[in-house]
């Protein structure tokens, strides 16, 4: 168990019923989007987004790192990580195929926090923090609760990534809670990620990370 478990005092989840691990099926990213290749984001996504999501969206990134989380059920996350570290696209998957798509959202990065110690960390995201509540606030908006059913605080969901780039290849177990409001906009939510992540040297960090839906129409490969 890792030690941001351990020190919030979390049991490792039991595998969903039905689900098989990722290790050993061919699993494909979609978009053909991989290390190197750049997205290159419509420009008229900007125009439309302004006003109504506090992204601001850029104008092309290209892809270093790409990242996997099995979350059972035959679903997953496909996360590509830019070479600029401010942006990140995270697409859910529902299948191995490329085309399995569901859901697309763009994140970029608001605040990183490195944490030194249990008692900092329990203040942070600990049952006296707002991570967690039904409504969270955020740069003076207001956020609904997506994960958990509780009428007030559930704990962060765990999470294990397991993230590939031309360096390497490394692990990341996160806790995670996901927020959410309307835009105003057709089909384009914004959402609110605060994650708690420890990489394999044992470094732990509380990111922040606002995101608004993307369409497979916003953006090209290249």
């Amino acid at each position: 168990m890792s030690w941001i478990k351990r020190a919030l005092g979390l049991e490792p989840p039991n595998p969903a019923k039905g689900s098989k691990p990722l290790a050993g099926t061919p699993l494909l990213a979609p978009f053909g989007l991989g290390s190197g290749r750049m997205l290159d984001l419509d420009d008229s996504l900007k125009l439309m987004l302004d006003g109504h999501s506090e992204l601001v969206v850029p104008n092309e990134e290209v892809v270093w790192s790409v990242g996997q989380v099995d979350l059972g059920q035959s679903i997953r996350l496909v996360r590509f990580y830019f070479e600029d570290e401010d942006y990140w696209m995270q697409v859910m998957m529902n299948g191995p195929a490329a085309e399995d798509v569901q859901d697309i959202i763009l994140f970029g990065y608001s605040s990183v926090v490195t944490i030194n110690s249990e008692s900092e960390l329990k203040r942070l995201v600990g049952p006296q923090s707002n991570i967690g509540l039904p409504v969270f606030e955020h740069d003076g908006w207001e956020y609904e609760r997506q994960w958990g059913t509780e009428e007030r605080q559930t704990e962060l969901t765990p999470m294990t990534e397991q993230v590939a780039n031309p360096d390497g290849a490394y692990r990341i177990e996160h806790l995670s809670m996901l927020y959410a409001r309307d835009t105003g906009l057709v089909d384009r939510r914004e959402f609110l990620l605060l994650s708690v992540e420890e990489d394999e040297e044992g470094v732990v960090s509380l990111t922040t990370s606002v995101g608004v839906t993307l369409q497979s129409t916003d953006f090209t490969v290249i």
